[in-house]
This record gives C-alpha cells, sequence and structure tokens, in this order.
C-alpha cells in the first residue's frame, strides 16, 4: 500500500494566543500550513501567522461547535489549550478539576468529534498531553484529565488508522510558558528537567511540525515524551 504524502493544509490549533499553542501556531504557518487560532483572547505573538483566529471558551458546547462549524475540510487539529490547578488530597476543589476536565478533556472530544469525519488521509490529530498523565503528587485532576486525553487519543488512533488518519499526544515536562509561574500552581513548583533548563515551547513546536507531517504517517496512538531527561 502507498503511503499518501500529505501536503499542509488547514490547521486548527487551539491556545493559539500563547504558550505553546502560539508557537505551534507559528511553526505550522511557517511551514506553509493555513491555521486558524482558537482561544478565549486574542492572539498577539502569533497573530500575524494565523489565516484567522476565532476568540472562543473551550468550555461552552455552543461556542466551540460554531467554531468550527464552518471551516470546511481541516486537515490537522492540535490541542494545546490548557491550564493547571494544584492541590493534594483532603484540600482539592470539585470546581477546578470540572474547569480543567473542560477545556482539556470535553473541548478535544468535542474538536475532534466534529472535524475528524471531515478528515482524509493524511489528517492529523494532536493533543498535548503531560508527562505528569501517570500521575504526580498535588497535581492529581490535572494528572487525570492528562491521562485522559491520552485515552481518548489512542482510543481515536485504533478508530482512524484505516482512513489514513493519525493521533498521537505529545507529553511535554516542564515548559518555559506562563503557565510555569502562575500563581494557581504556586504551591507545587515545577521540576528542572536534568538538562538543566525547561522545555522551550518552540521545541514542542518542532515536534509537533514533524507529527503533523507526511513522514509521520506511520506514527499514531503515541504519547510521546519530551522531557529532557527527566522520565529517567
Amino acid at each position: 500500500m502507498t503511503a499518501v504524502r500529505a501536503t499542509p493544509g488547514l490547521a486548527v490549533v487551539t491556545g493559539s494566543s500563547s504558550g505553546i499553542g502560539a508557537a505551534v501556531a507559528i511553526r505550522l504557518a511557517a511551514d506553509g500550513w493555513t491555521v486558524i487560532g482558537l482561544d478565549r483572547e486574542p492572539a498577539t505573538e502569533a497573530g500575524p501567522h494565523l489565516a484567522r483566529q476565532i476568540v472562543v471558551d473551550l468550555t461552552d458546547e455552543t461556542q466551540v461547535l460554531a467554531a468550527v462549524a464552518g471551516l470546511g475540510n481541516v486537515q490537522a487539529l492540535v490541542h494545546a489549550a490548557g491550564f493547571m490547578r494544584t492541590g493534594t488530597l483532603g484540600g482539592l476543589e470539585a470546581a477546578d478539576g470540572q474547569a480543567m476536565w473542560a477545556v482539556h478533556v470535553r473541548a478535544l472530544t468535542l474538536l475532534a468529534n466534529a472535524l475528524a469525519p471531515r478528515m482524509g488521509p493524511g489528517g492529523r490529530i494532536l493533543a498535548i498531553g503531560s508527562r505528569t498523565s501517570a500521575g504526580a503528587a498535588g497535581k492529581s485532576q490535572y494528572a487525570a484529565c492528562k491521562a485522559a486525553v491520552t485515552a481518548l487519543i489512542r482510543s481515536w488512533a485504533i478508530e482512524l488508522a484505516g482512513q489514513g488518519v493519525t493521533a498521537n499526544v505529545i507529553a511535554p515536562a516542564a515548559t518555559a510558558t506562563p503557565m510555569l509561574t502562575s500563581g494557581a500552581r504556586a504551591a507545587v513548583a515545577p521540576v528542572l528537567p536534568p538538562i538543566g533548563r525547561y522545555i522551550e515551547p518552540r521545541e514542542i513546536a518542532a515536534y509537533a511540525a514533524f507529527i503533523l507531517s507526511a513522514d509521520a504517517a506511520a506514527i499514531t496512538g503515541q504519547e510521546l515524551l519530551i522531557c529532557g531527561g527527566a522520565s529517567l
């Protein structure tokens, strides 16, 4: 069977206003993709690189579905939007878990459910996960959301393999984004990877660009670490 050589087409990137999402949008645009950004805030850093930006609350199902309803044939979905709330057992806030689930898991489900049927051979679904998906003290609800993302992606990879669409997760260690120093995670300090620095968003974007490329057509259903040695 001859592999389909996908060429850059239309890509939807969530969380495109800053951090990893902005870095991915910038890299994909440079590689020739037509990038549509979804975020609750207007894009600044990635703004000039976007073909279109849609301000949308990813926790609102109606807004999410309306945002992608008229986009046509999307070739790639990159779900990079996310945030972290920390807490230890006995002091967990249910509302924090629900809010993270809505962005990390439910929004991804809504988007993939709407867009995947339109993807032909060479289509790509990519979620930005976290190496904490295996569990992390003080981050249980966040870790649970990221574990759910991996379970979704692996399930979809099986379902979509026959139509030539891949689904993967990139799971970074602590990354140099605004979330790293957010007050919401003040109780749990980020762990510096063995390489002596945090992961850069552009490094994740480069990995994402490869996974979306035709050369990665045989990679699917994987949780791909980029951790600076933190998992060793």
